[in-house]
């Protein structure tokens, strides 16, 4: 496949998942006409805010030909250690975030190394990483939840509006602003650095790179690494949303992040993929999740169609890598 196919290809996939996110907003928007409501759009909104944090950065690693099971109770364990921090020590609102995302980026480091250096296929590494991680989660915490009510502006992180304070009819929460942020500066990162080419590089042709002279152990873990880092601001804004860190929650975020991903466009064979359809596929699966909740579909139900909605989304990947051989 040429690089203008691939590059056609990826345009009419981001433009297929934008028809479907309008198709359901519509949809969604006739069956209840509390669906397309300020609040509700909000709702929607602020709950993209974790899931598409998430998304942007496992689709780093799938790029590459990975794949990262553990970004969900990765995103628990460094909201735990933020509580740990913050309430448990007493330290800085800053010191507190900081460590958020330093123990993401330790722990994708880590995942990174088993996969890079230790030949551990990703699949592997990174599913016993996420039981290791609920684990300790439920360990560090004695399975009860941290709250934050004595952290003064924690909740503002997520919930708080800058663009409310000088737009007050259009309150964006922050949560929805740092995921603009996040994949904007992914986004530059992806297109404009080093970091970036590689990135595609070793999704498209891992071989070929190394063959070339690159150290590719060092690239690779360096992608799990600030994958890992934006699992941390996900795990922060998560427990800014909920006030505190609840250490049983995570699984089951990465499924929907990972599909998400697929949905926008991102191969799961590597060497393609961009931010923007992540963030479609991000918010078609909150316009789903959030339109069957206003048309009080069961919540087991609500699992059953987004299991559907993983199959189809890497059904369809199967479908255009065929096309494209």
């Amino acid at each position: 496949m040429t690089e203008k196919q691939a590059l056609r290809g990826g345009a009419q996939q981001k433009l297929l998942a934008f028809a479907s996110l309008i198709v359901l907003v519509i949809g969604f928007s006739l069956a209840s006409p509390r669906f397309f409501q300020v609040d509700n759009i909000m709702s929607i909104l602020q709950a993209t805010s974790v899931n598409g944090v998430l998304a942007v950065g496992v689709t780093m690693i799938i790029i590459t030909g990975g794949i990262d099971l553990s970004i969900g109770t990765l995103m628990t364990f460094c909201a735990v250690m933020t509580g740990v921090v913050l309430t448990w020590l007493g330290m800085p609102l800053l010191l507190g975030v900081a460590t958020g995302m330093a123990t993401g980026a330790l722990c994708g480091l880590i995942s990174g190394t088993l996969v890079a250096k230790a030949k551990i296929p990703p699949f592997i590494a990174t599913l016993g990483m996420m039981l290791i991680l609920k684990g300790l989660s439920l360990i560090v915490t004695g399975t009860k939840p941290i709250y934050f009510n004595d952290t003064e502006g924690y909740t503002e992180i997520s919930q708080g509006s800058l663009v409310g304070k000088l737009i007050p009819q259009f309150p964006l929460p922050n949560g929805v602003l740092i995921l603009f942020i996040v994949a904007g500066v992914i986004a530059w990162v992806l297109g404009r650095t080093v970091l970036g080419r590689y990135t595609f590089a070793l999704g498209s042709n891992e071989e070929a790179v190394r063959l070339s002279g690159v150290n590719t152990d060092r690239w690779k873990m360096s992608i799990y690494a600030l994958a890992g880092a934006i699992c941390g601001i996900a795990g922060i804004l998560m427990s800014s949303r909920l006030n505190s860190a609840q250490p049983a929650l995570g699984l089951g975020y990465e499924l929907e992040a990972i599909a998400a991903v697929v949905i926008g466009g991102t191969s799961l064979s590597g060497g393609r993929g961009t931010i923007t359809g992540t963030l479609i596929g991000a918010l078609i699966m909150s316009v789903l999740t959030n339109g069957l909740r206003v048309l009080s579909v069961a919540p087991e139900w609500q699992t059953v169609v987004t299991g559907f909605i993983i199959i189809v989304a890497v059904y369809a990947d199967q479908l255009r890598r065929r096309t494209a051989d």
